[in-house]
């Protein structure tokens, strides 16, 4: 299973943005470009404005460019606007939803469980990452990893559960109650640009 293993914060410091809400990567110093003054580079044309609105994503949710095209595609295909579907497609990932549960701290830390065998999906343990949950799932966590599981949720004290899951946090288990929509995406990003990017 191929998947970036390179510094994390070096890819937050290329896109100029925090891929992973903590603190190494939302250190102000992490942001500024590479160099001992920073590099005062030119105006980005327009190629790269679009290249680095689509790298910003695919970071997020660590995705290889393979991987990224193929949800590219299944976004094109459905009905509706395709910048937002393919933000469901990847929200919908098996370890993005237990980041975004808050179990873990990092998209990263999530995909380890996930291979680990430490996640089932309506009581079958599913190792896929990239495993896609639908409306009206049950994502469970094995007995062994709530220990750490419970941990990672209290020194998250304030994070904040979209509302298309229910988390149970007594029995650390998630409910996939509907689809997720643009605005309960804590990540800011132009879809437009990435779509246009692929045409």
């Amino acid at each position: 299973m191929a998947r970036y293993l390179g510094p994390k914060v070096k890819l937050s410091r290329r896109v100029g943005v925090p891929i992973a809400d903590i603190p190494k990567h939302t250190a102000k110093r992490q942001l500024t470009p590479a160099g001992m003054h920073g590099y005062r580079g030119r105006r980005l044309r327009d190629y790269a404005i679009r290249l680095n609105e689509k790298q910003k994503l695919r970071f997020h949710y660590s995705v290889l460019e393979r991987q990224f095209r193929r949800y590219i595609q299944l976004a094109s295909r459905g009905r509706g606007n395709t910048g937002e579907l393919l933000l469901q497609l990847l929200e919908q990932r098996l370890d993005n939803v237990v980041r975004r549960a808050g179990f873990t701290r990092t998209v990263w830390a999530a995909r380890q469980m996930v291979t680990h065998r430490h996640v089932q999906v309506n009581g079958r343990t599913v190792d896929r990452p990239s495993y896609s949950v639908q409306r009206g799932d049950t994502v469970s966590l094995r007995e062994r990893i709530h220990p750490l599981a419970k941990e990672n949720m209290e020194s998250m004290a304030g994070h904040i559960v979209p509302g298309w899951i229910e988390v149970n946090p007594a029995g650390l288990s998630i409910k996939v109650v509907s689809s997720a929509t643009r605005e309960e995406i804590p990540f800011d990003v132009n879809t437009n640009l990435i779509v246009e990017f692929y045409r």
